[in-house]
């Protein structure tokens, strides 16, 4: 069966940034809450955010020629203001059991859906790139405004947002439980326990409904949260017990404008890719030229990608440090 992420080792940080961003929010609303802030208010914050994420998720979309024809509506930080916007009114509102019973809800949900809604001219279960439920959905709700990639399916679709959501509420139960008057061993010995449970768990489920980034797969969702409670608590206990602070600086330097990072480093990787020169008798985009000069030219093809990623990483940071030491920080 060719399923839509055929290559099971890809490796990808989006479902970390979708549980860290719930690990934030009881950390987020904590002192409103101290300050016994009306809940409206708190809504219009809300609200605020989640548009200004999904604006720019459409800016990132729709730049340089902003086609609205063709301009792709869903994407990476569409998909992180839509989780947002849900765990944050959950947690607003629900109590820790309810929150821990609606993110296995909608895993249920999407599993029921994905596996027994029958799609047209393929039938029910199948997981195929056209063949499978979140994909038709795609078709029908955005033909035209689908990621460029596949053209047949969006990895950040409206149906596969749903487990996303639970991703985030993960984190959001992971946050409330770091805030505990529990003694910090105690915290890392139950995320150790939570993350390899996860692990285990969303292995075992792998049987019946593939780990899978693309359909975001209540396994992959299981398997993901398990990784991100194993290394936030690996990090809980090296910097924060034991005191290894230095380790985690780039960390700092990169968490504290991580929305600018993103926005910036994505805008940046678009104008490297337009801007064309003259290279070799050729015309070569700026993003091959200093590949090929600065990277592929002595480290081959397959290492010298690596070294372009780790070059534009380093530079980045070097961006984010300048901003942390001028104390410039851009939040929403």
């Amino acid at each position: 069966m060719e399923w839509l992420d055929t290559d099971r080792s890809r490796f990808s940080f989006f479902p970390f940034f979708v549980f860290i961003m719930g690990v934030a929010i009881p950390y987020a609303f904590a002192h409103r809450f101290e300050n016994s802030q009306p809940k409206k208010k708190l809504y219009l914050k809300i609200v605020r955010r989640t548009a200004i994420l999904f604006a720019l998720g459409l800016v990132l979309n729709g730049f340089p020629y902003f086609d609205l024809h063709t301009i792709r509506i869903m994407g990476v930080l569409q998909r992180l203001a839509l989780c947002y916007f849900f765990s944050s009114l959950i947690f607003l509102n629900v109590r820790t059991r309810g929150q821990a019973y609606i993110g296995t809800g909608l895993l249920i949900l999407y599993w029921a859906l994905m596996k027994l809604v029958p799609v047209p001219g393929y039938g029910a279960g199948v997981l195929t790139n056209t063949g499978n439920l979140s994909a038709y959905i795609d078709n029908y709700l955005l033909r035209g405004h689908i990621w460029l990639g596949s053209k047949f399916w969006d990895p950040e679709g409206p149906l596969s947002t749903i487990p996303a959501i639970t991703s985030c509420i993960i984190g959001v139960l992971t946050g409330e439980f770091l805030r505990s008057k529990k003694s910090n061993y105690e915290k890392i010995a139950w995320m150790y326990l939570g993350g390899s449970v996860g692990l285990v768990l969303g292995t075992i489920l792998d049987i019946w409904f593939p780990i899978n980034k693309n359909l975001w797969s209540p396994p992959y969702v299981v398997f993901t949260s398990g990784m991100g409670l194993v290394f936030l608590a690996s990090c809980y206990f090296i910097i924060d017990v034991k005191g290894y602070k230095k380790i985690g600086q780039p960390f700092v330097v990169f968490g504290m404008n991580a929305l600018a990072l993103y926005f910036l480093s994505e805008f940046f990787a678009v104008v490297i890719g337009l801007v064309h020169i003259a290279f070799a008798r050729s015309n070569v985009s700026l993003q091959e030229f200093i590949y090929q000069t600065v990277c592929a030219s002595w480290a081959g093809n397959l290492n010298g990608s690596l070294f372009f990623a780790i070059l534009f990483t380093f530079f980045w940071y070097l961006v984010m440090l300048l901003f942390y030491k001028k104390k410039v920080f851009i939040k929403i």
